[in-house]
């Protein structure tokens, strides 16, 4: 573990619990872009030349690494980009089910247009509600996160694939921006029509870069509007109304979308296996800590399966407490946001316990 927290510097400092804010960029990620864009200063357009060779490699490595075939593998600058589109391919009678108070750029995307809108609540029961809500409204489209950005709360992917499996007209569509990099990810065997997920969280990849990734009978069901000339360059989009390039339509950012590609390679060479087992046991620890100081919510204290974020209460003067104490996280109302990844330690929960204890004191 020693020598896996030496390729994120900002460790050497903080203790870092803010991944679900801003994941740390490492040292092999860095050194890639590095030499990328000495590539780009020495060679110009030479360089230019190799974009196509790069994205397609970039589209097989995410594709290998999630189980999706790389023509369904969609490269797009953020999650919001890929969702909007997406969503423009819809038609506007459709009914559309979301989580309540979910993801702002999930709901707020979603109502700013003239859908159907029906909700589940987030609380102890999620499973339930979901299921209840899908099976009262029927809705076209299931949009929402796998993982809750406030306070962790999550849904199982064996629960969306049972799902899917009750409900097959209804899309479903999730972001996995808070997700995707935590464990090993089957997406073909998940069922989820569609993952759209930010890379620079969890993946560590880095800012600028989004993936998306489709079933194979989606195009059937959307429609996108936007288009490019880039939406045919590429082995992978090189036919005329091609789907996938309707989500990328301009030029494409090779120092970008080469970093998920580093990141995937650094991530395969620690072990998605392992990756899963420390945030696992990281997740069990803090939940048990935090449950005894008596910071969690009822509703994430009846969860028997939770992710490695916690919302432990509290305002920005707990936050600034922490940071004095070189405890890097974020303030989201109501409350602290704490975020454990592979690479934080078992200490570093008990340091934090510490800190919370004096401040409880106060």
């Amino acid at each position: 573990m020693k020598n896996l927290r030496k390729a994120f510097p900002v460790l050497r400092q903080y203790v870092y619990l803010n991944n679900a804010s801003s994941g740390l960029l490492s040292e092999k990620v860095f050194e890639y872009r590095q030499d990328h864009d000495l590539d780009m200063l020495i060679s110009g357009s030479i360089f230019r030349d190799k974009q196509g060779e790069i994205l397609e490699e970039v589209r097989e490595t995410v594709g290998e690494f999630f189980n999706c075939a790389p023509n369904r593998v969609g490269l797009i600058h953020n999650f919001s980009s890929g969702f909007n589109t997406l969503l423009e391919g819809i038609d506007k009678s459709s009914k559309i089910l979301l989580l309540k108070e979910d993801y702002p750029s999930i709901n707020w995307a979603v109502n700013s247009r003239e859908f159907k809108v029906s909700y589940a609540q987030i609380d102890e029961n999620l499973e339930k509600n979901i299921e209840e809500a899908l099976e009262q409204n029927r809705p076209d489209l299931f949009c929402f996160s796998i993982v809750q950005y406030e306070n962790g709360i999550r849904v199982t992917t064996s629960f969306l694939r049972e799902m899917k499996e009750k409900f097959p007209e209804t899309l479903f569509v999730a972001d996995g921006t808070q997700y995707i990099g935590t464990e090993k990810f089957d997406f073909d065997s998940s069922k989820i029509d569609v993952v759209i997920a930010s890379c620079y969280k969890w993946m560590n990849a880095g800012y600028g870069n989004a993936i998306m990734l489709f079933q194979e009978d989606v195009p059937k069901k959307i429609d996108p509007k936007s288009v490019g000339f880039n939406s045919l360059q590429g082995k992978y989009k090189a036919h005329k109304g091609n789907f996938l390039g309707k989500f990328e339509p301009g030029h494409q950012d090779t120092l970008s979308f080469g970093s998920i590609m580093a990141a995937i390679k650094f991530i395969n060479s620690v072990g998605i296996d392992l990756i899963e087992e420390r945030i696992n046991l990281l997740s069990k620890k803090a939940k048990q800590e935090f449950e005894k100081l008596g910071l969690l919510e009822e509703a994430v204290v009846k969860r028997t399966q939770h992710s490695s974020i916690f919302n432990i209460g509290g305002s920005d003067e707990l936050l600034q407490f922490l940071n004095s104490k070189n405890i890097i996280c974020s303030l989201k109302n109501p409350g602290v946001r704490v975020s454990f990844h592979y690479f934080n330690t078992e200490e570093e929960i008990d340091f934090l316990v510490t800190v919370l204890k004096e401040y409880l004191k106060k």
